[in-house]
């Protein structure tokens, strides 16, 4: 019934290259540059997978040298900042990604465009990056893919023997300096005279990425972080306490620093690139309208008015409307907000389906609608719609179409109003923290909004946060394929801002990097 594929990008035809690797211009050595007030000399990281540099769903060894702790690391040098060390992929030879364990694969290897398809997807290949082949080593890049503000603070995060239970993190487990240490910890222990903290993501985008599917704290009100599950939000009192903790240790030997803002995790593209309204008489026939037009008729019949006519006898006729061949209809999803009108939809159907059929389409329709322009369809959720839900019998199993999307497919108005309500409650936190400390503040938050409108940079050129939709050049886009994290270019943009931040803070004069210079996406002809 559908054609189950978007199209990510309307000049990809128009361009008949693979993105490579450029080497980093020469070093800048100029007597005017200085460090201020700040002392580079042992800088350390902390963070989480905007930290570590990672990108396209994965930290690969190619991917890794554009963190931007990496970046920043390589303008303080300028003026008088020593060696910065990363967490060592050599292992990665083929420049993949992923990770194994035990030899089994337990992450996906990074994505590229496939130009013969048109979409991203991993590259192929095996991974070759080891967990269980520790390195016991303090880095200067602590960040950790993954990482919640509190499980910085956590120990046993690091030990291998969790992995395969979900109590540790595989990436931290490569490098932690043993089972019981703490991101924090290993972090302290290169006694850093500077450092950037950007935690705090994760406490919201977790539970953002899952559809909603978690548990807010802020709601249960429990302050017990080790019984919260993957995606739920982290209570914000919680986050508060935690994050004063992180930085009251991060200062205790007198270190300056940098804190950033929790991102508006709804304005990146994995939220914003697929439609609420996808459905065409296109797209349902398959690329043929007429095909198409058939297709909304019979569902107009058989499913979508008997739903308007039983709904609207209830008083919630506005949830369904009927499908039109003249325009893009709204995915049908499930709304776990509404009221419950199952037994209601039951009853109305029994006569003509028959009891078990009708008591079969009330617990499907009870709480479905139609999507609006409020709500945020996950990118992964594209490769979903039109497919059959498991155990679900024809004419029902089309997902989106037929079949309401489920709670993981979709993020609805409370759901965001949740995320947003804690963000604006962590980056409070995080400001009046920084305050009391005299540390400067990397606004992520404002940059990631203007990213959504347009973001103007030194060289005159403006970017954007619209990747997948086709609309802008390639070479604009600070996004990388998995739709959360930056590409190289986007990792030069946070580097810059940070560096404004401390040349403004700390009195400093730091010279910026000129992000049009940074590769973008990686297109192959043939995957």
């Amino acid at each position: 019934m559908m054609k189950n594929k978007f199209i990510y990008f309307a000049v990809l035809a128009a361009l008949g290259f693979a993105s490579c690797e450029p080497e980093f211009e020469n070093e800048v050595t100029n007597a005017s540059y200085s460090a201020g007030e700040a002392d580079f000399s042992t800088y350390v990281a902390v963070g989480n997978s905007l930290t570590a540099g990672y990108m396209d769903g994965t930290v690969s060894r190619g991917g890794q040298m554009y963190s931007y702790p990496n970046l920043l690391a390589q303008k303080f040098a300028v003026v008088g900042g020593g060696a910065f060390e990363q967490p060592s992929y050599a292992d990665d030879v083929n420049n993949l990604g992923g990770l194994t364990l035990g030899g089994m694969q337990i992450a996906g290897t990074r994505l590229v465009i496939d130009f013969s398809a048109g979409g991203p997807e991993p590259i192929a290949g095996t991974p070759t990056i080891e967990v269980s082949n520790l390195q016991a080593k303090a880095y200067n890049n602590m960040g950790v893919p993954g990482a919640k503000s509190f499980h910085l603070l956590a120990p046993g995060y690091g030990n291998l023997a969790g992995v395969a239970l979900g109590q540790a993190n595989p990436y931290f487990v490569r490098h932690a300096t043993s089972p019981t240490a703490t991101v924090l910890g290993d972090a302290m222990s290169k006694n850093p005279t500077f450092f950037t903290n950007w935690i705090g993501a994760n406490d919201v985008l977790a539970f953002a990425t899952s559809g909603g599917v978690g548990v807010d704290h802020n709601v249960t009100g429990n302050l017990d972080p080790s019984t919260y599950g993957g995606n739920d939000i982290t209570n914000t009192n919680v986050f508060a306490s935690v994050y004063s903790s992180i930085v009251n240790t991060l200062t205790s030997n007198g270190a300056k620093g940098v804190v950033a803002t929790v991102p508006s995790v709804t304005a990146i593209p994995f939220f914003t690139t697929v439609p609420y309204n996808p459905l065409t008489s296109s797209v349902l026939g398959g690329g043929n309208t007429a095909v198409g037009d058939a297709t909304i008729a019979q569902l107009n019949a058989q499913l979508y008015g008997p739903l308007k006519q039983a709904l609207t006898a209830f008083g919630a006729g506005s949830r369904i409307n009927l499908l039109s061949t003249t325009g893009g209809n709204p995915l049908l999803i499930k709304d776990e907000s509404l009221t419950n009108l199952s037994a209601q939809l039951t009853a109305a159907f029994t006569p003509s389906l028959g009891a078990p059929t009708a008591a079969f389409y009330g617990s499907v329709f009870g709480q479905a609608r139609q999507a609006t322009a409020q709500d945020l369809v996950l990118l992964t959720t594209r490769s979903a719609i039109g497919t059959a839900p498991v155990g679900v019998p024809a004419p029902l199993d089309k997902y989106g179409i037929t079949y309401p999307l489920e709670d993981k497919h979709i993020l609805i108005p409370t759901e965001k109003t949740a995320i947003a309500d804690a963000t604006t409650e962590y980056n409070n936190a995080i400001r009046a923290i920084a305050a009391s400390k005299g540390l400067a503040v990397a606004d992520m938050n404002a940059i990631m909004n203007r990213l959504v409108s347009g973001l103007r940079l030194e060289d005159g050129q403006i970017y954007t946060a619209n990747y997948f939709a086709g609309t802008s050049n390639i070479s604009t886009v600070l996004f990388s394929l998995d739709g959360v994290h930056p590409n190289p270019r986007g990792y030069a943009v946070i580097a810059n801002e940070i560096i404004k931040v401390i040349n403004m803070h700390y009195k400093a004069k730091l010279p910026i990097y000129e992000v049009g210079g940074f590769p973008g996406v990686t297109i192959l002809g043939s995957n």
